[in-house]
């Protein structure tokens, strides 16, 4: 099995420290865009260029772990490309990841104001440990609002709520209890509609519940691989 951490919208591969410090033969891509390339502005065009990286890679037997945009990513290559898919593990994500209107024209606003996005990105990581959260601040500053605008409006877009019955591979779906971009009713929808998954929900965790509490995330990733591999 090949572990892929796929990140959110307006983040990169550092945003999985401590998944891939617990996860040491994992692969934390980052996008198109963020900063280095050109941003893709659909998850289906996002998955395609995951597909290329893993053809380009030979990966197989593929683990995709994604969060929010990255968790949509993961469902849509299961779509496109279900040959390649072992497993996937859902964090804070869904079928459909509508963005609020007013979420949109903020950031539009912001592309002449770019340091006007500070607070929205300090809420993103409030409760995780102090020197990883400064360092995740200024990463998602150093992006800017055309990055996070382009994945917003992309997830805006993202819809495969009547196809997830489609999906086979088992699926893990961890959420936390205080998440409001992507509520628990969110995850609890994909287990219903996929043909083989199971919810895990972290109490007290947010949006971002993979890096406030690493230890119960890494822990409940620990034990689905585990029964895959006993499976």
């Amino acid at each position: 099995m090949q572990i892929v951490f796929i990140h959110g919208s307006g983040g990169t591969a550092k945003v999985w420290r401590y998944q891939a410090r617990h996860f040491p033969k994992a692969i934390a891509i980052t996008l198109p865009g963020h900063p280095e390339g050109d941003l893709i502005d659909s998850v289906p065009g996002m998955a395609a260029w995951l597909k290329q990286y893993v053809d380009d890679n030979r990966l197989s037997e593929l683990v995709l772990v994604g969060h929010s945009i990255g968790g949509g990513i993961a469902l849509q290559y299961a779509l496109d490309y279900p040959k390649d898919v072992h497993a996937l593990i859902s964090v804070g994500s869904g079928g459909r990841l509508r963005v609020h209107p007013d979420t949109i024209a903020y950031m539009e606003q912001a592309l002449s104001r770019p340091e006007s996005i500070a607070p929205m990105i300090d809420g993103f990581w409030r409760h995780v440990e102090r020197d990883f959260a400064l360092e995740l601040k200024a990463e998602g500053m150093a992006l800017g609002p055309a990055v996070f605008l382009n994945d917003f409006k992309a997830c805006d877009k993202f819809d495969v709520m009547d196809r997830l019955g489609e999906i086979s591979a088992p699926t893990l779906a961890i959420v936390g209890s205080e998440d409001v971009m992507t509520p628990v009713k969110y995850a609890e929808f994909l287990v219903a509609k996929l043909q083989d998954a199971k919810i895990v929900t972290v109490e007290g965790g947010s949006h971002s519940v993979f890096a406030e509490y690493p230890q119960q995330v890494n822990a409940a990733i620990d034990e689905f691989l585990d029964n895959l591999g006993r499976g």
